[in-house]
């Protein structure tokens, strides 16, 4: 079953806060995150726990941060740009808490993801991005962070090709539009 995006606002003559925006492109982000997640298990890809499945989730998570990140750069000034990947990294991290501890039980989850977005960000920005999208080293960095996080099982050896040659692709353009629409 497609994953079905609703990324344009219900009143369109209402503005928008950066705030608001940024709580969208959260709840978009997940659910971008977990359809990522579940199609690798639906290719034959293999987790062992719920929590590596988390783990994946959450790397698509800080990929998807980052696209923000690059796509926001030419149309807000850095102030407002700031503030948009702040309140976006703020809903994730909210996403992250409660459906993990909703999975996994009492604990702190949100405090992992931000070491983990804040350890990637310095690594991404040595990658390129451009009006094609993210370039081939950016996409490789997220097949081998999920390559790590899959272990090197025989049925998880091709994840790295997976990720970078359709889902973090598709998880781009999805993304993408979503927030282009957001910002009309």
């Amino acid at each position: 079953m497609a994953l079905r995006i609703k990324s344009h606002w219900w009143n369109d003559d209402q503005e928008r806060s950066l705030p608001e925006i940024a709580s969208a492109l959260a709840f978009i982000a997940w659910r971008i995150a977990v359809d990522k997640a579940i199609n690798l298990h639906c290719e034959r890809f293999v987790y062992e726990s719920d929590r590596q499945r988390l783990d994946v989730i959450e790397e698509y998570l800080v990929f998807l941060i980052q696209i923000s990140d690059r796509m926001s750069h030419g149309i807000l000034e850095d102030e407002e740009r700031r503030t948009l990947i702040t309140a976006f990294a703020k809903k994730v991290f909210e996403h992250v808490q409660d459906n993990t501890q909703d999975l996994l039980g009492p604990g702190d989850y949100g405090g992992p993801f931000i070491a983990r977005l804040n350890a990637r960000s310095g690594e991404y920005a040595d990658f390129q991005f451009d009006d094609e999208g993210p370039s081939y080293a950016f996409l490789r960095h997220l097949g081998f962070e999920i390559q790590s996080l899959m272990g090197p099982s025989e049925e998880n050896r091709w994840v790295i090709d997976q990720v970078m040659d359709k889902d973090g692709w598709d998880a781009y353009k999805r993304f993408s539009k979503a927030f282009r629409d957001l910002f009309e």
